[in-house]
């Protein structure tokens, strides 16, 4: 048998899980603000297409929701199986917004239930909109319940430290930690912007199929107008959680940005590489930005590395982790903007391949910002779990069977990602959402159909 070391495998698997989770729990979040805005545009209009692109996100959405529902369970059973001793330190103090998060779950999926079996019941297409703004509630207030915790690791509060337990818990002020505000803005504008990229490029990829489709057009049309608002929403969040972090967690903002020594006017470093003697190498500076970026100042003082123990320094590998999801993020507010101007003059057409090949792009690289950003996340909180009181070291299991749960929950994520990919597969395969909308509604004007 190989010596496996607990504490790194304990890691792997909690990397494993939330990597895969994050993908399932993003759209948990953004699909439902999206149908709603969809149906609510094709009521208000009364253009078919969008009530169609209503329906068939929301087809889709019940199966991620069904495989989030399993990795968000994993989640829990690893947290008591892979970190026992943090859980005995802060489980009751993080046990209320778990349970709220469950709670809102269920109201979600209790409405999700209701808006699928009710459409074309009510004379009023509008009544069935209504039904659709619970699940965008629940989607979001999941998304806050579970975030706070997360917050709480970064900066625990609500309690009293005596005897090396917690006491005078007071679970509300615990949830509103001082970074929940930053964390929850971030995590809600980041999953909206996503789902978002990821349903254009779905709608990009059927147009470089099949070159001419109203429905498609509408669909591109919808999602990059709300990718452009959205990738601002989210900048607009960075920068709120960036001067979060100068004031709160100087060392992992440090971290992202190579910044050792504290000075003012501090440069923003992006990407390069660290000699020997940890300076930024062929890296490409902006002056006085992360002052601008920490303080709002571009004389403003940014603390340094070296003013924080060794021992409690994040891994420097996070700057990449750092740069790569504001890389993303540019990009995004880029190729948005773009097709909003090239929309917009009569002469150049927005659906051209070139364009649309790289309107494709984006749904990928959204998802892979928000991977990244979650990586730095936690990353860059080590060597803490919870931060000042614990470290991932102390925290995590020492069972000698910890190979065998990696494998489990290998082996369940195989799984769990095939169905999920073979299930959609089936749902839209040979299934054109043009034949749909003919069969549906066959009052729709020849010119609206391909």
């Amino acid at each position: 048998m190989f010596d496996l070391d607990p504490v790194l495998m304990s890691r792997l698997i909690t990397a494993m899980t939330l990597i895969f989770h994050i993908i399932f729990a993003t759209l948990g979040v953004g699909v439902p603000l999206l149908i709603c805005i969809a149906e609510f545009i094709g009521v208000k209009k009364n253009d078919q297409h969008y009530r169609m692109l209503a329906r068939r996100w929301t087809r889709g959405f019940v199966i991620t929701v069904a495989v989030g529902v399993v990795t968000g369970t994993a989640i829990g059973l690893q947290l008591s199986l892979v970190w026992p001793n943090f859980m005995q330190l802060a489980g009751n103090v993080i046990s209320l917004p778990l349970f709220m998060e469950v709670f809102a779950f269920f109201f979600e999926a209790i409405f999700l239930g209701i808006y699928l079996y009710t459409w074309d019941r009510f004379k009023n297409p509008l009544t069935h909109w209504w039904f659709s703004l619970p699940i965008v509630i629940g989607g979001a207030l999941s998304a806050f319940f579970i975030t706070t915790v997360n917050a709480f690791m970064n900066t625990p509060d609500g309690f009293t430290m005596e005897n090396g337990q917690f006491t005078s818990i007071n679970p509300i002020e615990a949830m509103f930690n001082p970074a929940t505000t930053s964390k929850v803005i971030h995590v809600l504008s980041s999953s909206y912007l996503t789902v978002a990229a990821i349903l254009a490029t779905i709608a990009a990829f059927s147009l470089l199929k099949k070159k001419q489709s109203e429905y498609h057009k509408k669909a591109l049309k919808l999602t990059m107008t709300l990718v452009f608002v959205f990738s601002i929403l989210t900048a607009l969040a960075g920068d709120i959680s960036a001067k979060f972090l100068a004031e709160h967690q100087p060392e992992k903002l440090a971290a992202a940005e190579w910044h050792f020594e504290t000075e003012e006017g501090a440069d923003l470093v992006l990407f390069g590489w660290l000699n020997n003697e940890d300076n930024p190498v062929g890296a490409i500076r902006l002056p006085g930005l992360l002052s601008f970026l920490a303080h709002g100042d571009f004389e403003s003082e940014v603390t340094g590395l070296n003013e924080i123990p060794e021992d409690e320094r994040p891994p420097l590998w996070v700057h990449y982790m750092f740069d790569l999801m504001v890389m993303i993020g540019m990009f995004l507010i880029a190729v948005s903007l773009l097709y909003i101007i090239v929309s917009r003059i009569k002469k150049w057409d927005q659906h051209n391949k070139w364009m649309v090949r790289l309107l494709f792009l984006s749904g990928p690289l959204a998802m892979l910002s928000t991977e990244f950003g979650w990586v730095y996340a936690e990353v860059g909180r080590q060597p803490w779990i919870l931060r000042g009181y614990m470290t991932v070291d102390e925290a995590a299991t020492t069972s000698p069977q910890i190979g065998l749960m990696f494998i489990f929950f290998l082996a369940l994520y195989i799984v769990l990602g095939t169905l999920c990919v073979i299930v959609l597969r089936k749902l839209f395969k040979g299934k054109p959402a043009e034949e749909e909308l003919e069969k549906r509604y066959p009052t729709i004007e020849e010119g609206d159909k391909e």
